[in-house]
């Protein structure tokens, strides 16, 4: 089922490299599976231990995580995540057969944005993935703006004490002179 056409707004959005963490290869290759039809370059990882080679290699743009693996769960991993200055901004879409609202509470507690309960529908998986895309894009842009907006003030400010000088030599030199 290809999502592409929904919204002109998705349209305009470039493939992101999404990273997909489940210790099942099942789920993995159904996640895959969606993803790739919907044109996102995904990689996999069946651990912690690779998920995190995986980022050291290149960071994606989001990750589909899920709670119950062996060694560490997901939970544990998005701690991890969020400590790094390097990977505390990547979003992390919670994917888990848990569906009480225990489970969930501790998934946004840790870091997550979403929350996903298997059994996983394509359409679900779709939406909330390219809404979390658009919504990381969005606050990186507001970013780069707010440096931006940084640096202008800072160029103004300069200008404004440039001014201020000479408004000062400038009364300064009337009064010597009257």
């Amino acid at each position: 089922m290809n999502l592409n056409n929904v919204d002109n707004l998705y349209d305009s959005q470039p493939i992101s490299d999404i990273l997909i963490v489940d210790d099942q290869p099942d789920n993995l290759r159904l996640l895959s599976a969606f993803l790739k039809a919907e044109n996102y370059n995904v990689r996999k990882a069946l651990n912690a231990d690779m998920a995190f080679k995986a980022i050291a290699y290149a960071k994606p743009d989001l990750i589909l995580l899920d709670i119950q693996m062996p060694e560490t769960n997901g939970y544990e991993l998005c701690r991890q995540l969020k400590k790094s200055s390097n990977t505390q901004t990547i979003p992390v879409i919670f994917i888990s057969a848990k569906s009480d609202v225990f489970d969930k509470g501790l998934a946004f507690d840790v870091g997550g944005v979403d929350y996903i309960v298997k059994p996983l529908h394509e359409l679900e998986v779709i939406m909330r993935v390219k809404h979390q895309i658009i919504i990381a894009k969005q606050l990186k842009l507001l970013a780069k703006q707010k440096q931006k907006l940084a640096a202008q003030n800072q160029q103004i400010q300069i200008e404004i004490n440039k001014r201020k000088q000479l408004e000062e030599k400038l009364a300064q030199f009337l009064t010597e002179n009257k």
